[in-house]
Order: structure tokens, then sequence, then C-alpha cells
């Protein structure tokens, strides 16, 4: 297991017990079990995008904080230069940037997501969580599972779509895919 990842769900825990939640009020308040919670505080492996955000919301921290225990900073303007993104790698098979986590405060979440060629869906879950969702495609073509159809997604197209579906998206061909990804949490802010 990473470092970081170790450091995730040491800061989970440390939250929490600042306040003052136990860990079943907290795996009820998020809809998991209590072994399942109990797992990420210990090992921080496997906790999804959406789980981070409702954890930040019930601690009152910015997900920022809970990635790379800093603060963002930034309230007028963020700028991420290339590649300067902080690593949200939360499932196997995609590398997740967000381009914005020294914005404090943010409405949404934007992220670069690169997804490596995987023709048998080995490392790609279904997922969902709350909100809105919308994907360019920069480079590649990504099939996107929405449900039970798939839409295939060339470089320069977008889709907008409701992530309460159950989705995911896959790179088509030998070619790794890159997309931006927006995420709005409208049941809350995203802090």
């Amino acid at each position: 297991m990473s470092e970081e990842i170790k450091e995730i769900a040491a800061r989970i825990r440390e939250l929490r017990e600042i306040c003052g939640f136990s860990v079943e009020s907290i795996s009820e308040k998020i809809g998991v079990s209590v072994a399942k919670y109990s797992e990420f505080e210990e090992s921080g492996i496997d906790i999804p995008i959406s789980v981070l955000y409702e954890l930040a919301n019930i601690f009152g921290v910015d997900m920022t904080e809970i990635i790379t225990g800093v603060s963002p900073k930034m309230d007028t303007y963020c700028i991420v230069r290339k590649d300067n993104g902080i690593d949200v790698n939360r499932y196997p098979g995609y590398k997740i940037q967000s381009i914005a986590y020294n914005y404090i405060n943010r409405k949404m979440e934007p992220m670069i997501v690169t997804v490596e060629p995987d023709e048998s869906g080995s490392h790609s879950a279904l997922v969902t969580h709350p909100g809105q969702e919308m994907n360019y495609i920069l480079e590649g073509v990504v099939r996107l599972t929405l449900g039970k159809k798939d839409y295939i997604l060339n470089e320069g197209d977008t889709i907008y779509f409701n992530p309460n579906i159950p989705h995911r998206q896959q790179a088509i061909g030998d070619k790794t895919s890159k997309f931006l990804t927006v995420i709005l949490d409208d049941s809350s802010n995203i802090k």
C-alpha cells in the first residue's frame, strides 16, 4: 500500500475523531457497512471519490484537505500547470488528477482522467455518485457505459449525464484515452 493512501486513511480517522463521530454513525451517514467503513480507515484502499466528497462535507473540510493534508488557499483563481494536478487515484485502471485542488469552496470538481485500454472491462466497475457529470474527450476513444447502454465518444465529443445511474468509462482500442471530467455535486456543495 502506498504511503499516500495510508495518509488519507489516517486523516479520515483523525477527522472523524476530532469531529466526535463514531465509526457506526459515519458508516450510516455514507451508506456503507461498519466493516466497509472500518476498511477505509484502516487501509484507505478503494474509497470511492463520492465517499471522499461525502466525508469532506460531513467533517466540514475541503476534499483537498483529506487527500493532501493541506487546506486550499485560493478564493479568486487557481492555476494548475500541465501535469501538476494532485492524484486522486481511487479506481484500478484510472489515473485521476484534480486540477482545481487549491481553490477553496469549489462548487464543482474538474479532473483529468487517463484510462488504459482494457477491452475485458476487468478494471472498470460500474460506479454511482450524486450530482451531475460532464466528460470531454481529450485523446483517444472512450466507451461510456451508462446504465444498460454504451456510448462511443471520440476526441472532441462531450457527454453530460446523471451519475446516479451506474456508469464507467473504458478506453477503446490499443491506445490510452484521456478526458476532462467535471462533477457537480448538486445534493450539497463540494467543499
